[in-house]
């Protein structure tokens, strides 16, 4: 038993020593600095000035982030920068910053789920349960704020093309009417009113009018915005006006809209299937649950009473001496 206890404690010894090590120089490994270029990096510094919780892990999520940039293929690489950029560059991360927050997002599930295990007496059941929810809760997050910012641009593309078409017919240009839209919104913080702000900067820069569509149309791969930008370049490249082209365009995506709303109300109802049969059950447990404990209870006592019914009918032995 004392060779046994002294090998164990030699083995978390060197264990913790190589652990200690390696954290050592990965710790001594120069970190970069983020990038303060592009709709990226001016995502990340209104982020960072906005969220002062988040400006003090900004620095670890960057430093961690360079460790594990080598984990990821291309192909990850592609897929996790295409979904940062659908959810509006959310937060301004990097895609090696997005595994990164997972990372530590993980481990935190880990310590909490330890923790409240051995508080609640179960033992590290609940750490490996906590921990992929805690790996997980960034995906949640990007994925959440991709689907909020799709609707914020299916929901405002019809009025915003209506008010395109109307600036047009007053003889404003197509950047003048897009201008417009952005100057008129009530909300700065809208993802169509940004993405009509990105239009009017690459136009600014040099680009033509087709590359700062089309650039709208992978940002936002929806069906409504695929055919507006399909027929704005068309009309352009025809020589059509484009104020009767953003007209018809306006009234296609309400008719398209409504069509949506209606197919979501006629899925809705059988979506809720599930949820009302789980409260029938639950009222029919309700209510047949204390009859049933009844009856349960009932038929174990009558199970008990029969056998000991039986052996007290059997006929006894008389008591006394041995007969001769």
């Amino acid at each position: 038993m004392t060779f046994l206890l002294v090998l164990r404690t030699l083995s978390i010894l060197m264990i913790s020593s190589a652990l200690g090590i390696i954290v050592y120089f990965i710790a001594q490994a120069p970190s970069r600095n983020a990038s303060r270029l592009g709709l990226r990096g001016l995502k990340r510094q209104r982020t960072l000035q906005d969220n002062p919780t988040w400006a003090q892990f900004e620095p670890l999520v960057r430093w961690l982030g360079v460790r594990v940039n080598g984990m990821l293929t291309d192909e990850q690489y592609a897929a996790m920068d295409r979904q940062l950029m659908l959810a509006g560059d959310y937060m301004g991360l990097t895609p090696e910053e997005y595994l990164a927050m997972s990372i530590l997002s993980g481990i935190g599930g880990l310590a909490a789920g330890a923790l409240a295990g051995y508080l609640m007496g179960v033992g590290p059941v609940l750490a490996l349960v906590i921990a992929p929810l805690g790996a997980a809760l960034p995906y949640l997050a990007v994925s959440e704020a991709q689907q909020e910012r799709m609707k914020q641009i299916n929901r405002g593309l019809p009025y915003a093309i209506d008010l395109m078409a109307l600036a047009m017919s007053a003889g404003q240009d197509f950047p003048g009417a897009i201008r417009q839209v952005v100057d008129k919104s009530s909300d700065p913080n809208d993802a169509l009113v940004a993405e009509f702000g990105v239009i009017l900067q690459e136009l600014g820069l040099g680009m033509t009018r087709k590359q700062a569509l089309e650039g709208f149309a992978r940002r936002a791969p929806s069906e409504s915005v695929g055919e507006f930008v399909g027929a704005v370049v068309q009309a352009e490249e025809r020589g059509n006006p484009v104020a009767a082209v953003l007209q018809i365009q306006a009234s296609v995506s309400r008719i398209r809209r409504t069509v949506r709303a209606e197919e979501n109300a006629s899925k809705a109802g059988v979506a809720m299937v599930g949820p009302l049969m789980l409260v029938f059950l639950c009222i029919m447990l309700l209510v047949m649950g204390p009859m049933l404990l009844r009856i349960t209870k009932e038929f174990g006592l009558r199970c008990f009473r029969e056998p000991a019914q039986v052996l007290r009918s059997l006929p006894r032995r008389p008591s006394g001496g041995i007969s001769h």
